[in-house]
C-alpha cells in the first residue's frame, strides 16, 4: 500500500536534524565549561578546598591542565 504525500509535511532534507552529542559546537561549549571550571577551582580558597578534599597544590595542577585534557568520561 502505497503512503500518501502530505503537502504540509516538510521534505526530510528540510527537517532539522538532532545534534549529535559530539558535535562541533557540543565539544567547544564543553571545552569552554571547562575552562571556566578549572579556573573557578584556582580561585577557591583552602577552606573550601578542605571542603572538597582537595590540597592547594592538587587543585591548581588540576587547573592548570589545558581544555584538551578533558576526563575520560566527557569524551563518551
Amino acid at each position: 500500500m502505497l503512503a500518501s504525500i502530505n503537502p504540509t509535511c516538510p521534505a526530510p532534507d528540510a527537517v532539522a536534524r538532532p545534534r549529535h552529542r559530539h558535535s562541533f559546537v557540543a565539544r567547544v561549549l564543553s571545552a569552554l565549561a571547562l575552562h571556566r571550571q578549572r579556573r573557578h577551582l584556582a580561585e577557591l580558597d583552602d577552606a573550601m578546598l578542605d571542603d572538597i578534599g582537595l590540597t592547594r597544590e592538587t587543585a591548581l595542577k588540576e587547573a592548570s591542565r589545558p581544555v584538551w585534557d578533558a576526563p575520560g568520561h566527557w569524551l563518551r
